[in-house]
């Protein structure tokens, strides 16, 4: 069975895209507002300037030495440090944010439509299940795959973005993940070496990344031998999530890649996730690929 389809998560009242447009987006995380470069929001604002200023409690500011760090402007009264929950259908979960000097805040909110997908394949279909997140971040569907009873083993290269999924796993109520600092192709390089099998795989590699001891993770040069790894790794009967977030590739190529070095399943669905601000303009935020051996 092969269903595409565009995602929008709904329901998420600790989450909401206030306004989008001139490459910035304004978004409200539980009692906070924040403004940060959206490089998709290539429209106009639906609000004035002055209105994101009367409304943002912090505004990111690019580096102009760096394309990808920069600063935060707060107001008083802004926390470096602050919580926000998410529930559906039996999945609850309390997350940790911060201000990063990547523009990032430790979520990646239209990922709660995969957390959704993996809880019930989880809960559903395999109980119990040995599940691998790799460049698994804070760990949102890592907690989702552990809250329905799975197995997890949660793999990052980055230290301190470890010990804050664990953050997010005690503050969930949860425990048992098993957490790996790790360059993720090494990792699972050694675990096809070592015969072991999941029930459930999860990947969203970045474009450019970093290994641990300096390892170079280009996206378009490794997703063939990390899916094809994966593909080996997965049980016969078993589900894999995809995420893509580099601009320019799309859902139909990602279900492409997949099928060639994952094998068929039995059902496949693709699209986009994205956000519709409160004037309906729809933000795409990402390429997705699911499939169920």
């Amino acid at each position: 069975m092969l269903k595409s389809e565009l995602l929008c998560p709904t329901g998420w009242s600790d989450y909401e895209l206030l306004d989008s447009g001139n490459f910035e987006k304004l978004e409200r995380f539980g009692r906070y507002v924040i403004a940060r470069p959206e490089p998709q929001a290539i429209w106009d604002r639906s609000m004035r300037v002055e209105e994101w200023d009367r409304l943002a409690d912090a505004r990111f500011r690019k580096d102009r030495r760096s394309d990808d760090r920069g600063e935060w402007i707060c107001r008083n009264g802004m926390p470096e440090q602050w919580f926000v929950g998410y529930e559906n259908e039996g999945l609850q979960l309390r997350m940790r944010l911060g201000l990063t000097s990547f523009k990032h805040v430790g979520i990646f909110p239209e990922q709660s439509e995969n957390w959704n997908f993996i809880y019930q394949q989880v809960r559903n279909s395999y109980p119990g299940a040995k599940v691998l997140n790799l460049f698994a971040y804070t760990g949102g569907a890592s907690l989702a795959a552990r809250a329905a009873g799975a197995e997890v083993t949660h793999v990052d290269s980055v230290k301190p973005v470890v010990s804050w999924a664990r953050e997010n796993m005690e503050a969930s109520g949860l425990d048992g993940i098993r957490w790996i600092v790790d360059d993720a192709l090494k990792f699972v390089r050694r675990e096809l070496r070592r015969g072991h099998l999941y029930q459930g795989i999860i990947l969203d590699p970045p474009a450019y990344g970093r290994g641990p001891d300096g390892e170079k993770w280009v996206l378009e040069e490794h997703l063939n031998e990390m899916l094809r790894t994966c593909g080996q790794l997965l049980d016969r009967k078993g589900f894999l999530v995809l995420n893509l977030y580099s601009m320019g590739l799309s859902a139909l190529l990602a279900r492409s890649a997949v099928r060639q070095l994952v094998g068929n399943c039995n059902q496949e669905q693709f699209g986009e996730l994205y956000f519709t601000d409160s004037y309906g303009k729809s933000l795409p935020l990402g390429v997705y690929y699911r499939c169920v051996r």
